[in-house]
């Protein structure tokens, strides 16, 4: 990796050690070691990429935000998949050297030494280190939402082409309630449900799943072929799909509720959130009759958005 042109901050990185400790083991295998600073002469990139928003940017800014990191000692920021395409694909639209490695779990990573697109990450777009659990939602032009959308969907996104579900994982409440709001304005009706350690938010349907599908690769450019792949097993035209028909099991009312909470989160508008999930005034108000829990919830909101 080091012969490679890697730097050693850039193997520690992968290998989970200290830059010192790589030094070592090189020293110890009579590795010539180059001078310091030598990367800055032999790689190359377009350090003000984040600067200025386009399609692919966008796609880049929502596959970091998923799958990136920013280390916050060095000026070394990283971006990790299984597929080594698309990180290739993403080092060619940044007009980098940077080579990409390959960690003993089988996964590959883009890691590029610039101060200068740390900082842009970090005040422009408002990324941190371990930003896991406290990222928020970026300023994304709307022109640009949709690439934001499916950048992050390729790095933190999965599609279950069988049970119709369009899936997001992350550990950010705040990330993932604002991207909501974004699917919403989009006539879908997503979910999020906490998991403890992280989040989820759900699209689930056979025709919503592909209203996601349409909105997300409208002129595309950068995208994992293998998901795109996955909606494209649909035989049916677009308008000839239809969603589930709306269970009435115990566990599917509590689930319809949790989703009528969250949507009224997001509009404030209880005539607009029926509509959305497909109930009558006459539910909710039974809702509110039955269910203590989701009545506190429901005023609770409402409250808060007097």
């Amino acid at each position: 990796m080091y012969n490679d042109g890697m730097s050693t901050t850039e193997i520690a990185i992968a290998g989970n050690v200290s830059s010192r400790r790589i030094t070592q083991i090189l020293k110890k295998n009579n590795v010539e070691l180059r001078p310091r600073g030598h990367w800055k002469r032999k790689y190359h990139i377009n350090e003000d990429y984040f600067k200025h928003w386009s399609p692919n940017m966008a796609y880049i800014l929502g596959f970091f935000l998923a799958d990136g990191t920013i280390t916050e000692i060095t000026q070394t920021v990283s971006i990790s998949q299984k597929e080594i395409g698309i990180l290739e694909q993403i080092r060619d639209e940044m007009k980098s050297n940077h080579p990409i490695g390959k960690n003993k779990y089988g996964v590959y990573f883009l890691n590029i030494n610039s101060k200068i697109i740390k900082e842009d990450l970090m005040n422009i777009h408002g990324l941190t280190p371990n930003k896991s659990k406290t990222v928020e939602f970026p300023y994304v032009p709307e022109e640009y939402m949709h690439h934001f959308v499916r950048g992050y969907f390729d790095g933190d996104g999965s599609i279950n082409y069988k049970k119709y579900v369009v899936t997001f994982v992350g550990g950010s409440e705040l990330f993932l309630s604002e991207l909501m709001k974004v699917l919403v304005k989009q006539q879908l009706t997503p979910s999020l449900k906490d998991r403890n350690s992280h989040y989820r938010l759900f699209i689930s349907g056979r025709k919503s799943i592909q209203t996601f599908s349409k909105w997300i690769y409208k002129d595309k450019t950068l995208y994992l072929q293998r998901k795109f792949n996955e909606f494209n097993k649909e035989k049916l035209a677009y308008n000839e799909l239809k969603d589930r028909a709306i269970k009435v099991t115990k566990e599917a009312v509590l689930e319809r509720r949790r989703i009528f909470l969250n949507l009224l989160k997001v509009n404030g508008c209880v005539k607009l959130t029926s509509e959305k999930i497909g109930i009558s005034p006459y539910t909710y108000k039974t809702w509110l009759k039955k269910d203590r829990i989701f009545e506190q919830e429901f005023n609770s909101i409402l409250n808060e958005r007097e």
